[in-house]
């Protein structure tokens, strides 16, 4: 996301055009989960703006739309609005990091065989993360195993949404109430598949109380990146208000462990800088 109305002249500038808040997210985080891609696939004219609001390097990890993956469900009715996905997000070129193929909490072990078909028909061209919500892939090592085999011929990554300290215990803001009946309560997962894989955490309205579920994320990245692996790493929590400043504070606490990592870009000032 980059149009949070609390990060509007805070992090972003106010007033501005989408195109602006893009630029000004850009110059706090070099990623961005395209959440909003599950709703409504964008015009090509919309990601030719968000391909001149960020350099290359820039990495965008998009979400297939729901008709693909929740209500055609892989299946062969999901080919026209897929194509259409594929054909909006040209524009954007090397900033597609990763297409992010999120399953319904439905979608099970006996599903993988379309999960498979599903991959094989995809094109080349992009990198592919999943996300499993059933838990019998979390409990059952048959299950996890057919899942990392049907997705190793394709350098497809396995997304964990790591909730486990958001569920540590009960909510204390209404922020939290909410999310604690909308979030999924997932088991923790800590394994990478690939060279490039893709984090999604969510802490607790406290800044203290997220920042210590996320110390074990600090041990892991600075390993993967000592391994040679290049991760995205994702920073929420219930209200967001805070996150493009806590994902840099993550990434201060990785880069302390690892130095040579670079520096995150620099942000522009929000707002005159005097009164004249």
């Amino acid at each position: 996301m980059w149009t949070l109305k609390p990060w509007q002249g805070r992090f972003l500038p106010h007033p501005s055009t989408a195109a602006e808040r893009l630029r000004a997210y850009a110059g706090w985080c070099d990623a961005v989960e395209g959440n909003t891609t599950f709703y409504a696939t964008p015009s090509r004219e919309t990601t030719e703006t968000w391909a001149a609001a960020t350099d290359e390097s820039f990495r965008f990890v998009l979400k297939l739309p729901k008709p693909v993956t929740h209500e055609h469900r892989l299946g062969p009715a999901a080919r026209e609005p897929l194509a259409h996905f594929l054909h909006a997000i040209e524009p954007l070129g090397p900033r597609v990091h990763a297409l992010w193929i999120q399953l319904p909490g439905s979608f099970g072990p006996g599903d993988v065989p379309a999960l498979a078909a599903f991959l094989h028909r995809l094109p080349a061209g992009h990198r592919y993360a999943v996300e499993v919500r059933h838990q019998a892939f979390f409990d059952d090592p048959r299950a996890a195993a057919a899942l990392e085999e049907t997705l190793a011929p394709h350098r497809a990554e396995w997304v964990p949404f790591d909730t486990t300290a958001f569920f540590a215990k009960r909510p204390t803001s209404d922020g939290e109430r909410e999310a604690w009946t909308k979030k999924p309560r997932m088991p923790l997962r800590t394994r990478a598949l690939t060279d490039q894989p893709i984090i999604r955490y969510l802490g607790r309205d406290r800044v203290d109380e997220t920042v210590e579920g996320w110390q074990r994320w600090v041990d892991v990245a600075a390993d993967w990146l000592r391994e040679g692996r290049s991760p995205t790493i994702f920073i929420h929590t219930p209200d967001n208000a805070d996150a493009p400043d806590l994902a840099r504070r993550f990434h201060a606490q990785v880069r302390a462990r690892i130095p040579a990592l670079p520096p995150l870009p620099e942000p522009e000032p929000i707002g005159p800088l005097t009164l004249f």
